[in-house]
C-alpha cells in the first residue's frame, strides 16, 4: 500500500490537450502523465524547488517518490478511467450497447468487471462525443468544440484562418488524477509542494493554448487514502475458480518461482532497468510520444520521440512497476529534458493455473 492523492480539477474555460499526430483540429480527452508532471515540474521551478524535485524523482535510480496518474474526465459523482484492456469491451449480454466503443468507463464499475458480473444493457448508454460509459439518461462530461483565429499579414493585409479544436466541460465536470508517494517519508516531504505546485497551475493553465486563457481551474480538490484501495473501493475480488492441478503435477521449479501479477497501467510507462515485464505476455498498446521543448535554452524544438505503453494496459511483471523518466532532449541540448515514465499500476487479481495451460493474448 501507497499513501495517496486523488485530485480534481474543474476548469473554468476550454482545456486543450494535443493529440500524439499534433494535428490542431483534434484533442485528447486525456491529459497524459508525462504532461502532468513536466507542468507540475515547470511550476516546481517557479517554486524555487526544481533540483530538489528532479533528485526525487527523475534522478531517482531507485524509483520516482511520487508519480502521476494521467487525467480522466469526470461528472458529477462518476469518475471515469481506461479499464484493464483483460476485461474490457465486455462480453455482450445483446447487441443494444457497442461496448467496444466506450473508451472510459466509471470507476465503480471495474470491480464488477473483475468479478465477471455481466452488465445489464438497458441501464447504460455510450456516449460518442466523449466515449463515455454512462448510465441510461446521463449527459456526458464534454463536448469538443473548434475555435476558429485568423493570422494578419499587417503588411500586405491578407488574413489566413485556422481552426484549433478544445475541451469545453460541463459546470459538474471536469478532470481527475492520481499521485502515488513512494512511502509515508515521500508523502511528509512531498504532498505540500505537489499541492502547492497544483494550485499555481490551476491559475496559470494546463496544456495548450494558455496564453488565451485556456486551461485554468478552480482550486484544486484533494482526498487521501492509500493505493490502491482508493481506486478500487471494494476488495479485490477472487479470479474465477478454475481447475489446479496439484503440487505433485507441477514441476519444482515453477511450485517456487513466484507467480507474475498483472498490473493496470493508469499512466504512461517507459520500462527501468528493474522493471521485469514478461512482453510476450499481458494486453497492451504502444504509442509514440514528441513534443517540443519549453525552455529559454531553446523554445519550441522537437523532443526525441519515445514509444511508451498506454493508460488500460496490462502488464505481466514479477514485482512491482518502477517506471524510467528518460532524456529525450534534442542532440546537443543544453540541459535534460526528461520524459516522465513512471508506472502508476494497480494489481489485478491473481489469476489460478489453468488445468490445461492456454496462452494469454498479446496485444501490441
Amino acid at each position: 500500500m501507497n499513501p495517496g492523492l486523488i485530485v480534481k480539477l474543474r476548469p473554468d474555460g476550454p482545456w486543450r490537450s494535443g493529440p500524439d499526430s499534433g494535428a490542431r483540429n483534434r484533442v485528447d480527452p486525456i491529459y497524459h502523465s508525462d504532461s502532468l508532471y513536466a507542468a507540475v515540474t515547470s511550476a516546481m521551478a517557479t517554486l524555487g524547488m526544481r533540483e530538489d524535485w528532479l533528485e526525487a524523482t527523475a534522478r531517482q535510480p531507485d524509483g520516482s517518490a511520487v508519480r502521476f496518474s494521467s487525467c480522466f474526465p469526470f461528472a458529477g459523482e462518476n469518475a471515469f478511467v481506461v479499464p484493464p484492456r483483460s476485461i474490457w469491451p465486455a462480453a455482450p449480454a445483446s447487441g443494444r450497447v457497442r461496448w467496444k466503443s466506450a473508451r472510459f468507463v466509471p470507476l465503480s464499475m471495474i470491480p464488477a468487471l473483475l468479478s465477471g458480473e455481466p452488465l445489464q444493457d438497458d441501464r447504460w448508454i455510450v456516449d460518442a462525443a466523449s466515449e463515455c460509459l454512462l448510465p441510461a439518461g446521463s449527459a456526458g462530461p464534454f463536448r469538443i468544440h473548434l475555435r476558429w483565429n485568423a493570422a494578419i499579414d499587417r503588411l500586405g493585409g491578407s488574413a489566413e484562418r485556422h481552426s484549433t479544436a478544445c475541451i469545453q466541460f460541463r459546470p459538474d465536470a471536469g478532470l481527475w488524477a492520481i499521485v502515488s508517494f513512494a512511502d509515508e517519508a515521500a508523502e511528509a516531504r512531498w504532498s505540500a509542494p505537489v499541492k502547492g505546485a497544483l494550485r499555481l497551475l490551476a491559475d496559470s493553465g494546463f496544456g495548450g493554448e494558455r496564453s488565451r486563457g485556456w486551461g485554468r481551474c478552480a482550486q484544486p480538490d484533494f482526498v487521501g487514502g492509500t493505493l490502491p484501495e482508493m481506486i478500487l473501493a471494494a476488495p479485490l475480488p477472487p479470479a474465477p475458480a478454475q481447475i489446479e492441478p496439484s503440487a505433485q503435477e507441477l514441476p519444482e521449479a515453477e511450485i517456487a518461482a513466484p507467480h507474475p501479477a498483472q498490473q493496470w497501467l493508469l499512466s504512461l510507462f517507459t520500462p527501468g532497468a528493474h522493471d521485469t515485464v514478461d512482453w510476450g505476455r499481458g494486453n497492451y498498446t504502444v504509442t509514440e510520444r514528441g513534443g517540443r521543448v519549453h525552455s529559454t535554452a531553446g523554445f519550441g524544438e522537437r523532443k526525441k520521440e519515445l514509444p511508451m505503453v498506454t493508460e488500460g494496459s496490462v502488464l505481466v511483471a514479477g514485482d512491482a512497476l518502477r517506471g524510467s523518466a528518460p532524456d529525450v532532449a534534442p542532440d546537443g541540448f543544453a540541459h535534460p529534458v526528461f520524459r516522465a515514465g513512471f508506472a502508476l499500476a494497480i494489481p489485478l487479481p491473481r489469476p489460478q493455473r489453468d488445468a490445461v495451460k492456454r496462452e494469454p493474448e498479446v496485444v501490441v
